[in-house]
């Protein structure tokens, strides 16, 4: 599926924290753990206290049966780099391949600009993932280290969407 129909499949929600359902807190959390301690065997504290920010946004994005098939949480400047930022970047195991990731990336970097037009964007990605996010504009910005256990690199995107110079 391509990103375009990806994003009309789904059903979208952006929610400050306090916005959330309990339900939707579960399933988020869930989702996440699933993924990032389960499936990718990391054992590490997921609750680092920057969901509650008054300022973070939590983008969901439903089936229309209200499956949650894709997450990621957006950061306001100066929580997690002096940049806005997005992480916990995720897509359900069961709803892989239907392009949701490319989506959320691309509905994530349309509200990011309407937050904060005047930031660019900072992301920790897995080293692995540095081309697909290139694709959506991105440079890498350091040499790769380790966060727990797996290689990562911070990326860069500019204000205006152009990828910045390393």
């Amino acid at each position: 599926m391509d990103p375009t129909a990806a994003v009309t499949a789904l059903h979208w929600q952006l929610l400050r924290f306090t916005e959330l359902r309990l339900d939707d807190l579960y399933e988020l959390l869930r989702l996440r753990s699933e993924v990032f301690v389960v499936e990718q065997r990391c054992a590490y504290l997921d609750a680092d206290g920057k969901d509650r920010h008054a300022d973070a946004h939590h983008l969901l994005g439903r089936t229309p049966d209200g499956e949650l098939a894709a997450y990621l949480r957006l950061l306001p400047p100066g929580l997690s780099f002096a940049a806005a930022s997005f992480g916990r970047v995720v897509t359900s195991p069961r709803q892989r391949g239907r392009g949701y990731g490319d989506a959320l990336v691309a509905r994530a970097l349309l509200h990011a600009h309407e937050l904060w037009p005047h930031s660019g964007l900072t992301i920790g990605a897995q080293a692995h993932l540095a081309g697909y996010y290139g694709k959506h504009g991105f440079v890498v910005c350091s040499d790769e280290f380790l966060e727990d256990d797996i290689p990562h690199v911070h990326m860069q995107r500019a204000p205006d969407g152009r990828a910045t110079a390393r």
